[in-house]
């Protein structure tokens, strides 16, 4: 069986590539340089696919920054040193318009062309920093659509399943699944605003949100050793 699974790099995409694999899955991971302020993800994209045994993995470059309206594809500021409070009471603007409907356009694309029937994308409904496009209802309404969009589900060659295995588990849960799924920590990167060196600025939203997770189930994240 193959799976088409999205991989940025970052600790919830990591988990979530480690338990398809876990799901018997031959997978294949797909990762995007979309004109993000950094890439200090994609290398570490290209790490944990090595290291979780993916069959390929692939880098699809587009330009969002065509469009901008985000701290990660403009010259906005990224927030800092947020309360939990404040992540969740609007769409921050580290959002990055319709980014997992773009993102899973191109995996649909791909899984027909490998006839794969799963895809996989680590959203989350609860530690979600208020993303819409993490949601359960999208989620679904993307996985209708993709069975109506392809020639190999109109042909009856593929039917598509929008996979979610961490949506309703908290940071400390999905923290705490990567550890049993052998998710290498050390490699993930989470980081909105990392320095020119690679290194997290432990104070975006993503970062906050890690350390939170990491506390909670009581483990040491090895990214920050």
């Amino acid at each position: 069986m193959k799976a088409v699974c999205l991989l940025s790099g970052g600790l919830d995409s990591s988990t979530c590539l480690a338990q398809a694999h876990r799901d018997g899955f031959d997978c294949y991971a797909l990762s995007f340089d979309y004109g993000q302020r950094h890439y200090a993800e994609l290398e570490s994209a290209r790490k944990v696919a090595k290291a979780l045994a993916a069959q390929d993995h692939r880098i699809a470059k587009i330009d969002l920054r065509a469009f901008g309206h985000s701290a990660l594809t403009d010259e906005i500021p990224v927030p800092k040193g947020r309360a939990e409070a404040a992540m969740n009471r609007e769409i921050p603007v580290t959002y990055v318009p319709a980014r997992n409907t773009i993102f899973l356009s191109f995996a649909l694309a791909w899984a027909e062309i490998l006839e794969a029937n799963d895809i996989y994308i680590g959203v989350n409904a609860l530690d979600y920093s208020g993303y819409p496009d993490c949601r359960p209802e999208f989620i679904h309404a993307f996985e209708r659509m993709s069975n109506l969009a392809t020639r190999a589900g109109v042909e009856g060659r593929t039917h598509i399943h929008i996979r979610t295995p961490l949506i309703s588990l908290s940071k400390a849960q999905i923290v705490r699944l990567g550890q049993e799924l052998g998710v290498p920590f050390e490699l993930t990167h989470s980081c909105y605003d990392p320095d020119p060196a690679g290194r997290a600025c432990g104070q975006c939203d993503s970062c906050l949100l890690r350390a939170k997770g990491f506390h909670e189930a009581g483990i040491s994240d090895p990214a920050c050793a």
